[in-house]
């Protein structure tokens, strides 16, 4: 049985009269890949937004590896594992994608500014495994040949990468990714799918909103279904994609070919 790494109980988010969420509850397994789908409106920014606590539930409760995830702020769940990528990649546009993960990666630097000045012996280590690092995320994510290009000039679907890049150089235990390929051509996605799957494989746990449908079919274990705000659905591909309330609430008839 697998054991469970991130669990959603009873979970409601109310903005004054507006509903959200509504006793929203699921699990993701660990080494899972986990969709969440529904239109617009339906309520999964919202489920990411709770899970990595930019938004307090007004009821419910989140846990992580069994520790609560309720109150914390969003620096603290992300010390615990889990990193995530939001709809709006920010890239710095002068600068390379090399040195848009450097700089992400020296956030996470254990040497202190002082050292770092005086070109300490300590500090010339840290910079080389830095370097090392920010190297090994660029071929990772399979934006090798663009490295020493600025990150302005790359297309949309590239800097959707740089940000799924600059989340794994957290080293996390779960990735959460939001609507990862908005922008993406076919061959791109087909590309990245390869990607979410790599990082499966490397023991990260992940859970995604996205709304290209053939995409997630392809790469997800299990889909859970949002309808205004409520879950109606959840199972593995073949029963998401052969549900008739699924179909005709989301997916449309052209479902049962993707």
């Amino acid at each position: 049985m697998i054991a469970t790494a991130l669990k959603v109980e009873q979970v409601a988010v109310h903005f004054g009269g507006l509903v959200a969420l509504s006793d929203m509850n699921f699990t993701v397994g660990e080494g899972e890949i986990v969709s969440l789908i529904g239109p617009n409106g339906a309520g999964k920014t919202t489920a990411f937004n709770v899970v990595t606590g930019f938004l307090d539930p007004t009821r419910g409760a989140v846990s992580y590896r069994g520790t609560a995830l309720n109150g914390l702020k969003p620096h603290q769940i992300a010390d615990l594992g889990l990193a995530r990528t939001f709809q709006r990649t920010s890239v710095f546009p002068n600068d390379t994608v090399y040195d848009n993960l450097l700089v992400g990666l020296h956030r996470q630097g254990r040497v202190s500014l002082l050292e770092a000045i005086l070109g300490l012996p300590r500090a010339r280590s840290s910079e080389r495994r830095l370097r090392e690092r920010a190297s090994e995320l660029v071929e990772w994510v399979g934006l090798e040949r663009r490295a020493h290009d600025l990150a302005g000039s790359l297309s949309y679907g590239e800097q959707r990468l740089v940000g799924v890049a600059l989340a794994l150089a957290a080293e996390p235990s779960m990735l959460l990714l939001d609507e990862p390929v908005s922008g993406m051509n076919a061959s791109e996605t087909h590309t990245f799918v390869q990607l979410v799957r790599n990082i499966r494989d490397r023991g990260v746990t992940i859970l995604l909103v996205e709304h290209d449908m053939p995409m997630v079919m392809s790469v997800s274990d299990r889909i859970v279904v949002l309808n205004y705000g409520r879950i109606i659905a959840e199972g593995p591909p073949d029963v998401i994609r052969n549900d008739p309330a699924v179909i005709e609430a989301y997916l449309g008839q052209g479902a049962t070919r993707a």
